[in-house]
């Protein structure tokens, strides 16, 4: 195929991406979030809630929550090429995390057009039960907004 990126190719280059980000998040490496999987508009993180991780009731804290997902999200979005940020995001907890729990974190795009994208993250414990869902609205900065690989340049 003379012209056109592979799949494999975008799956490379959106991999890298995310791991060149991880590289510099220090707050990923305080926390202890690792980059388990990455491709174009996804990204999966985990992590161990810790015992200086919950709030007053003894159960994971909602900001270290937040944080996970955010993390998914922020790589998600940064598999397509140019620096893309959270223009906002709202997260709904529907059962608490408890301290030693491993969490991981699954971000999928679900809308991408011109600057502006849309992603889902499910933060389940390691036995698959949902913790909370996360929805992040991001915005592409400088530059040309990345083409998705499914719009014609014609």
């Amino acid at each position: 195929m003379t012209g056109t990126v592979g799949e494999h190719d975008l799956e490379t280059a959106a991999r890298r991406r995310a791991e060149d980000l991880y590289a510099k998040d220090r707050t990923c490496e305080l926390l202890g979030i690792d980059l388990r999987d990455a491709g174009p508009g996804r990204a999966t993180v985990g992590m161990r809630v810790a015992d200086t991780m919950v709030n007053g009731h003894g159960t994971g804290h909602g900001g270290f929550l937040f944080l996970l997902a955010d993390a998914a999200f922020a790589f998600a979005c940064n598999t397509h090429g140019p620096a893309t940020v959270a223009q906002g995001a709202q997260v709904t907890f529907l059962r608490a995390a408890e301290v030693g729990d491993d969490l991981v974190a699954e971000a999928v795009e679900r809308s991408r057009s011109g600057r502006s994208g849309v992603y889902d993250v499910t933060v389940r414990r390691s036995d698959g039960v949902t913790i909370a869902e996360f929805r992040g609205q991001s915005h592409t900065l400088g530059g040309r907004p990345p083409r998705r690989a499914d719009e014609s340049g014609e």
